[in-house]
């Protein structure tokens, strides 16, 4: 079979993966605090014997947009918005320490902190547990103070701080759950110096528009290789009824 055809393969393959990253981000264009995924195309030379004229493409999501979403106030007091490159730092499914922009928080049954994916928030020494019945509001230092509605003169005592890390200078990546994790494991240092606006949600940094444009660009070029397909398989065709002419 002509090496045309595995050329062609590769580049519908990478399509496929680039429609796929498109339609996750669209369907993410209204998720709090969601980071657009990129997708990065490395041409793959195959060695072996012969003219190495033609190359594979290998698709890959390698990141996320780093741009800020908008902000938009919520009068939620549990709602925090995180600015910069801010990340907080949840509690994942397996029990690991991940990174999310999402900072859509409550109180779940069990009286743990948790944001809008239901994980566990974290401070330095672990999940944050609220007291029963506290009315909670957010520093915008992270601090989480807990008042008694019972002692309305009482002043609010801290119970906790957000675990706020900065991705500046880490090899940190986006995993198939949303969640940001540091490259070959670990964790992020807490970034003492960091702030979030109380009050307020970051909003996907999805642009519709042009998640819309990509989405036909992406099929149009699905089209053109699978076209290549279709030419490769006429030329194969062609060459072998020549091949059964009469000497």
């Amino acid at each position: 079979m002509d090496r045309l055809i595995f050329t062609a393969y590769s580049g519908l393959s990478a399509s496929m993966v680039q429609q796929r990253v498109i339609a996750n981000n669209m369907a993410n264009a209204q998720t709090t605090g969601f980071r657009a995924e990129l997708l990065t195309t490395t041409p793959t030379t195959i060695k072996g014997p012969g003219l190495e004229a033609r190359a594979m493409t290998d698709a890959q999501v390698r990141g996320a947009s780093t741009r800020q979403g908008d902000v938009m106030q919520t009068g939620n007091p549990l709602d925090v918005a995180l600015t910069g490159d801010t990340m907080l730092a949840v509690q994942a499914g397996n029990g690991d320490e991940a990174y999310t922009r999402r900072g859509d928080l409550s109180v779940d049954a069990n009286g743990t902190l948790v944001n809008g994916d239901a994980l566990p928030v974290l401070s330095d020494t672990g999940p944050i547990t609220v007291p029963p019945g506290a009315a909670l509001k957010i520093a915008p230092d992270g601090t989480v103070l807990a008042g008694d509605p019972a002692q309305a003169g009482a002043a609010p005592q801290p119970i906790g701080r957000l675990k706020l890390a900065a991705m500046t200078g880490s090899d940190v990546e986006k995993g198939l759950d949303g969640l940001f994790r540091v490259a070959g494991g670990g964790v992020l240092p807490t970034d003492d110096a960091a702030k979030v606006i109380p009050g307020s949600l970051e909003k996907s940094n999805v642009n519709p528009t042009q998640v819309l444009v990509d989405m036909v660009a992406a099929q149009r070029l699905f089209d053109m290789r699978a076209r290549v397909v279709s030419t490769a398989k006429d030329n194969d065709e062609k060459s072998t009824a020549l091949l059964g002419l009469p000497a």
